[in-house]
Formats: structure tokens, sequence, C-alpha cells
């Protein structure tokens, strides 16, 4: 149990205008001393309609702050049009509940954010130009610059100098992983004081030289972003930075997961110990994730490895203490003890779900046929328009080109495809390509062959140098040695669809086992449910029109969280977009199936 340190409350090395302050290696709130104790929110992984239930979660956790990102291209996804804060990207009111609840709030306002987010926060209209991010490249500068003109004001408004519950404030995000621009980072830190930031600033790198060489700046509070091994990197931050309080701006007491791989968790015991090394003597710490919440819709980022993509599910669980669906895990009830909280547990232990029940998959319309039913502007030219080109963020491109194939046997080459690509000859389908499979085999005929290539997006890279690499067919198709030229490329914006767009594509001819299907569910009282696919191989889902995210049968993630709001009395319509092979079942559980589990911690060598 925490019990706060008899410290001096003189104060002399922040602002005195600012909350929260520090000396003698102690956090002080208003001349009090004061811990830290800080939970991972991301209002944009929430239903708005679920933010308070969060919040409250997170305060009977027993914290006292809540921390949350600002993904920047939730809010901005085309430079054409003006930043949104409205609906569910009002920042301002997810920060305002948060003060109603009596908690403190961080800010994280990047620009980049990391965060298992696609692109990490980065708008793809500005990674795609050739600047260099993340740098003091005045092109990125100004365009950050113009960003945080809209947003940073909001944000100083609801300061705690203002009577607000924002106390604290990062200069960009784990900088020193990246790379060592201290110019950048100085400029970051001065663009947020003089657009009115007053509260406390601070870095959040991980404890190792390398990374706190290139991400910290002089006079800034260093906090520590880590999974395990406190005490070492206590010892390493007070010999660099031996005034200072030590402060765990993400303490990782679970992990994300990649398709194709075991779910992450980490056990009970080994997170609390970690959790106990952190507050021991006076630490401050953000358990990253407490609630995780879901990458709904498109928004899953990617890592890479050795140069392949490892695309993130939809589920961003993160093993987290308050589960995606806001159960209350044993997690939960063990770090409770370890926070000191002292209050009963006011919210429920779990929200009301939905009986399981079974309901027919109805088979509307093929895939082509379908995706073709939906208008978009066409892009014509010698080769495939990149999704950059064509200002196309997520979703898929539809490519097509008239090529004069011999007769026999020839080899189909995708030189270059981002991510995944299903190929098609006169209408009949060809084969997957991706970058580990590039080559299909075609058979000619001596005639045109009507060539369509449907490219997917599988999530932009949100962590290294691979962030901003662009997607599409970005090499040359060959047929043998031949490049195919003239393509007509058409943007396939699903994050962006309608129950208008999708109205189109369902009344679309059937054909195949793929394309789009419908189910309809009969709802009471809307609750939570999980939805299955069994039988059907990968796509997406979309709940009244609301597009819910991806599934993959190759796991781990087997069912996709519904949350209550986005269900109504009486019936409601489940729309699939099958890209391999569409079952005739769609399932409503009542629990979660995010995959066989695999323990995983996170080190520093």
């Amino acid at each position: 149990m925490i019990e706060l340190p008899d410290v001096s409350t003189t104060l002399t090395d922040a602002p005195a205008a600012s909350a929260l302050t520090w000396r003698g290696r102690r956090l002080h709130r208003h001349g009090i001393p004061h811990r830290v104790l800080s939970g991972g929110l991301h209002y944009f992984r929430v239903h708005p309609d679920l933010w308070r239930d969060r919040i409250r979660r997170l305060a009977d956790l027993g914290l006292n702050t809540v921390d949350t990102y600002i993904a920047w291209n939730f809010h901005q996804p085309r430079e054409d049009a003006a930043p949104r804060f409205d609906g569910w990207r009002d920042i301002e009111r997810f920060i305002a509940l948060v003060g109603e609840e009596g908690l403190d709030v961080v800010v994280r306002p990047g620009p980049y954010i990391c965060a298992e987010w696609s692109n990490g926060g980065l708008p793809s209209w500005l990674t795609g130009r050739d600047v260099a991010i993340r740098s003091s490249d005045p092109a990125f500068t100004g365009a950050v610059g113009r960003w945080f003109d809209e947003l940073v004001p909001r944000i100083a408004a609801l300061q705690a100098a203002e009577g607000g519950p924002v106390v604290a404030v990062q200069v960009e995000n784990e900088f020193g992983s990246y790379g060592d621009d201290q110019a950048y980072l100085r400029w970051n830190r001065d663009a947020l004081v003089s657009r009115g930031i007053r509260e406390l600033l601070f870095t959040a790198d991980g404890p190792t030289e390398l990374m706190l060489d290139g991400g910290t700046l002089p006079g800034t509070l260093a906090a520590i972003t880590l999974g395990s091994k406190p005490e070492a990197a206590r010892r390493l931050q007070a010999e660099r930075r031996p005034d200072e309080p030590f402060v765990v701006a993400e303490f990782w007491n679970g992990w994300f997961d990649h398709w194709g791989e075991r779910h992450h968790v980490r056990g009970v015991d080994s997170a609390v110990r970690a959790l106990e090394g952190i507050v021991a003597d006076g630490g401050s710490v953000s358990v990253y994730m407490a609630h995780g919440g879901t990458n709904f819709g498109l928004w899953a980022g990617a890592n890479e490895r050795e140069g392949r993509l490892q695309p993130t599910v939809t589920s961003y669980d993160s093993d987290a203490p308050v589960a995606e669906d806001g159960t209350l895990t044993a997690k939960f009830h063990a770090m409770r003890e370890v926070l000191g909280a002292r209050g009963p547990v006011r919210v429920s232990a779990r929200p009301p779900a939905l009986p399981p029940s079974r309901v027919p998959l109805v088979h509307r319309a093929g895939l082509l046929p379908g995706l073709r039913a939906v208008p978009a502007p066409t892009s014509v030219g010698p080769r495939p328009a990149s999704f950059e080109r064509l200002g196309l963020d997520a979703g898929m491109v539809l490519h097509a080109a008239h090529p004069r194939v011999p007769a026999g046997e020839h080899r189909l080459v995708l030189t270059d495809v981002r991510d995944r690509a299903l190929v098609f000859g006169d209408g009949t389908f060809l084969g997957t390509a991706d970058p580990d499979h590039p080559e299909l085999p075609l058979h000619g005929t001596g005639d045109v062959v009507r060539l369509e290539i449907l490219v997917e997006n599988l999530g932009r890279v949100n962590y290294g140098p691979g962030i901003g690499r662009h997607k599409g067919l970005l090499g040359p198709v060959l047929i043998d040695r031949r490049i195919v030229q003239g393509w007509d490329s058409t943007p396939i914006a699903l994050q962006e669809w309608s129950t208008t767009e999708l109205a189109h594509a369902v009344a679309a001819p059937a054909a195949g086992g793929t394309g789009f299907g419908t189910a309809t569910v009969h709802v009471g009282a809307p609750a939570d449910t999980f939805l299955a696919l069994p039988g059907s191989g990968r796509g997406m889902v979309w709940v009244n029109g609301f597009l819910l995210g991806r599934y993959w049968e190759i796991g781990p993630q087997v069912t996709l969280y519904c949350p209550a709001p986005l269900l109504r009395a009486g019936a409601n319509t489940v729309t699939v977009l099958e890209l391999d092979r569409l079952g005739d079942v769609l399932e409503l559980r009542d629990r979660p199936e995010l995959g066989p589990p695999e323990e995983y911690v996170e080190e520093f060598d």
C-alpha cells in the first residue's frame, strides 16, 4: 500500500504557475507531496457513450490521473478539411469528464504517438510527401505547427492553471528510440509553450543511455517508459538527473497482439511486482494500458521486423486491468491493493452482455461486383497509383489493366506490393500475392486479358524507421520481363463508407464465395456482444453502418467486441466484407475470445 513521504514542500525546480512541481526528487501538487498514479485511456479507442464509465473504472482502480494520447490523423484524416473536434473527436469533452470524476489529466499530443495506432498518429497525407518526419525539416514542423494552432489552445484552456484538470503535457513521444534531432525536440517544446501550455512538461523514453541521449532535453523532466526492471531504470535516471523524481510515463503491464501470432498476456504476479518497484520510494507511474479499448475501423497500426510487416489486431485489450469490454480483471484487484485504493468499487464487475445466439449470414453480392458498385473517382496512368497518390489512408485500391498475354504459361510478378493483393484475370481469381509471395502463374491465349488487382492496406507502421511507409502497388507489375502499363486505379475508402455505400455494395450481383453478406440481429435492450464468423476467412465487419474492424482466421483474435451503444432496440444490420471465404453464420457470444495466450514481458537490454 502506498504512503506519501513526508518531504519539504518548498518548490524551486518548475514554474510556480504549474500544478505539478518537484524538489528533492519528489513531486508536489500545489505544494503538497504527491505521486502521479495514472492510467492510459485513449478516447479514440472507446465509444464516447462509455467514456465516463471507463474513467470511473480507472478511478476505482486507485488512480488519480488519466493520460491520453491525441491522434492527429483521427482528427484530420484529410489535409483539405479542418481538424474535427466534435463527437468521438471531442477531446475537450473527454478531458472535462475526467475532471468531473475528480481525476487529473496528462495529455500527450505528439504529434507522433506510436500507440499501435495507424502511422503512429501522423496523417498519411503528410508522410506521403518527401518530408523528413519527426525532424526540424520546415515541411514537417510547418504542418505540425498548423495542427498545434488548432489543438493546443484547446488543451491550454483546460489546464489546472485555468481551473481545469490538465496537469502535465508530454513533449513529443519516445523520440530517443527514433532520432537525435535536438533542434526538433526544442521546437516541439517551444511550440507547446508559445501556444499557452503552462503546466509541467516532460519527455518520455526507454531506460537506456541511447534512448535518453536522443530523447531528453535540459530543463525538461525526463520520464521513463518500461515493462520491467524498474530498479535499474531508477538508478540510471538518478545518475543522469539526480534532482528529478522517478516518473514512469508508461508501465507496460501487458502487451498488444499481431495477426498470426499468439495473444500476449502478462501474469498478475509479474505485473504487480514491477508496479511495486516503480511506486517504491515516491515513484510515479502511468499504467499502460489501464484500459486498452479497441482499434475500431482500420485504425490498427503495424510493426516491421526484418522487413516483414506485423499488422496489429483489432482488439487493444492489452491484458489491461480493465479489459476491452470494461470487465474488472484479477490484475485490476491486485493492482488496486498496490495502489492503496481505500474506497469501494462503484462500478459493475462486468458490463451486461447479450445472450449467445447464432443468426444466418446471407451472401448478398460478389466481391468485385460489390466493390465496383460503390461510386469512386478513378485515376488513369501508366503505372498503378499508390494509396498516397490517391489520397487514401486505409482500405483498398482496385487496379485494372488490359495487357495482351501470349499463348502459354507465364509469370505474373508484383515486384513491390504493400501489403496483400488478390489477383483476377477476366474475373477469375488467380491467387493472392504479398511481399513473401509476389509471383503467380498466368496462362495466356494470345488475347487481351482484363487484369484486376485488389490491394489491401493491412495497417500503417507505427514504430521505428518504417513510419510513413507508402502503401499499394509500389513497383512495376511484370508479365515475365515485360512491364504492364496503362492502369485504372480506384480507391476503396472503406473507413469512410456509410450506410449509403454499403447499400450500393450489397445490392450488386452475387458471384463466387467471397464478397458481401448481411445478418439481421434482433435486440431487446442493447448490451455488449462479441461477434464471431465461423467458416469465414478474412475481412471487415460493419454494425449498423459503423466499421467495427478487421477479422482474420489466422488469429489470435476470434471475436470482435461490439459495445452496446452501436446497437439499437429492434433489428440491427451486420454487414460483412469477406475476402477469402464467406461462411453462412454470425455468432453473438457473451465472452471475448482473443486467442491462445503467451506470456510476454517487454525488456530492455
